[in-house]
């Protein structure tokens, strides 16, 4: 009888202890990529954590979190992260990304400007690269050479405004006003709902001695933000006919705010292709597909999961087995 109630609570133990199952790097590698994909990056830090935890060298799970980081805003963290992921693999494009994005969150714009380059040497075909390297070029007030990316960037990605209107600064900045005017006009051609691309509109315009054309550009940005104090003084200058202008400078970017620029934070990591068109928004989101899973032998931890359907199968078997045991008792 006592036999019978072993096999009896047996059977209970198997039903609630569920089946053991093997987790290994690359598929917590995987999920990090997934959750980066999604904008969580919370989950994908964790998960890539997961996958160093079982294989610390695992550069392609390095790269990913220093991504991740960056779109965090934890450039510090993300910065010595895409260094160990560029010391195990140094064509790694996303930790040279992520190292370049890093360096000039922390406002080191002439380490990000060099970082840039070398990324530029193994992958060209990326649009928010180009526009944050213009973005540290005009941090820097190095207006001539912020024209050469803003340019590539333009031609990748048409449609963003905002590296229209970067660019228009930097020839502005050079003293190029015709070429800065047809720029903001191209910002214009995209958006007519941002008021500082009219308002640096209507600033070249004063530059090339058309104040009529400027006034036109200052009211619009007005009846798009009345309170837009630079706008206000601009208008009050060409009223009182006075030609003098001030260059409306770039600024730390904040997404929602729409005076002032932009730069991107690429969380989730981007394949190389030898041809394409990296595209992205206004805002800095991503976009990109998610970097084919490198697979690799990693050693295999255990995890708990759900109940298996054979251990149901097996603890019915002992449990006949008891059953049978009590009706011959």
């Amino acid at each position: 009888m006592r036999s019978c109630l072993f096999v009896l609570i047996l059977v209970v133990l198997l039903l609630l202890v569920p089946v053991v199952v093997a987790e290994d790097a690359l598929e917590w590698y995987t999920r990090g990529q997934s959750s980066s994909a999604a904008g969580d990056y919370d989950a994908a830090i964790t998960y890539y954590d997961n996958a160093l935890a079982l294989e610390p060298k695992y550069a392609a799970a390095l790269s990913g979190k220093a991504a991740a980081l960056n779109a965090k805003g934890r450039y510090a963290d993300a910065l010595i992260t895409a260094d160990a992921a560029i010391a195990l693999r140094t064509s790694d494009t996303v930790a040279l990304n992520a190292r370049a994005l890093a360096l000039f969150g922390q406002g080191k714009y002439n380490e990000s400007v060099a970082a840039y380059d070398k990324l530029f040497v193994l992958q060209q075909n990326r649009a928010d690269a180009y526009c944050n390297q213009g973005y540290a070029y005009l941090r820097l007030e190095n207006y001539d050479a912020a024209i050469i990316p803003y340019d590539r960037c333009t031609k990748m990605d048409p449609l963003n405004f905002m590296s229209w209107n970067n660019m228009g600064l930097a020839y502005m900045g050079s003293g190029k006003y015709d070429r800065a005017y047809s720029t903001f006009e191209r910002a214009t051609g995209v958006t007519i709902t941002n008021a500082t691309v009219w308002n640096n509109k209507g600033e070249a315009l004063v530059a090339l001695e058309r104040p009529q054309d400027a006034l036109e550009c200052f009211k619009k940005a007005l009846g798009i933000d009345p309170q837009f104090k630079k706008a206000l003084e601009n208008r009050n200058s060409v009223m009182n006919k006075q030609q003098v202008f001030q260059i409306t400078g770039a600024t730390t970017p904040v997404p929602t705010i729409s005076r002032i620029g932009t730069f991107y934070t690429t969380a989730t990591p981007v394949v190389q292709e030898p041809s394409g068109i990296t595209t992205v928004g206004e805002t800095p989101v991503s976009e990109e597909p998610v970097v084919p899973i490198t697979t690799m032998p990693v050693p295999k931890r255990t995890t708990y999961s759900p109940i298996s359907p054979l251990t149901v199968l097996a603890a019915l078997g002992v449990a006949g087995c008891a059953v049978l045991c009590l009706m011959r008792k």
